[in-house]
């Protein structure tokens, strides 16, 4: 049950964690005499890390044939927890809009609640390709956001339009293979 890809999975746990400890622990006593802007480097550079593990556990898992039900499971509440952190973080530091953030979150957590429940009925709902650009996006918004850059907002509300648009998708996508008894 744990092959590498669901291993990537748990490490982009672990990770999303530590990157969430650089956003919000700025004035911990192990972060003293630390520049803010080596702390939003150090996050950026554990988040990307982190995302890019998104794109090899699944590559791994199709190309070895290692997907199990554990991974499909287990790779988008990773993902979630990623993108929860991050925003949690970059909310805490005023960097995002609060309804930019709840919009998308409430988004992620209601099609992964899907998706379990999919999986749980021996359905699988695939990622769109609306879902990879979202997911894109998202990842240039957080990272562009950590690091203070311009055009972040910008960033982050395209990054809210294809959330909004790629979670519609899903669901007419379900609802009509669900009549149809395929998913």
């Amino acid at each position: 049950m744990l092959n590498l890809p669901n291993f990537l999975a748990l490490l982009r746990v672990v990770m999303a964690t530590v990157m969430f400890v650089f956003l919000i622990e700025r004035d911990a006593t192990f972060f003293q005499g630390i520049h803010t802007s080596w702390l939003d480097f150090f996050a950026a550079f554990v988040f990307v890390l982190a995302a890019a593990t998104d794109f090899f556990d699944g590559y791994i898992a199709r190309e070895w044939n290692q997907m199990t039900k554990l991974g499909a499971i287990l790779d988008p509440l990773a993902d979630k927890m990623l993108i929860l952190a991050a925003f949690l973080g970059l909310l805490l530091l005023d960097r995002a809009s609060a309804w930019a953030i709840y919009l998308i979150l409430t988004r992620e957590f209601f099609i992964t609640g899907l998706r379990v429940m999919a999986a749980s009925e021996g359905k699988n709902i695939a990622a769109s390709m609306a879902g990879k650009v979202k997911t894109v996006f998202q990842m240039i918004a957080i990272g562009l956001l950590i690091m203070n850059w311009p055009l972040a907002t910008l960033c982050l509300w395209i990054a809210v339009g294809l959330t909004l648009y790629s979670g519609f998708e899903y669901i007419i996508g379900y609802t009509k293979n669900t009549k149809e008894g395929t998913c």
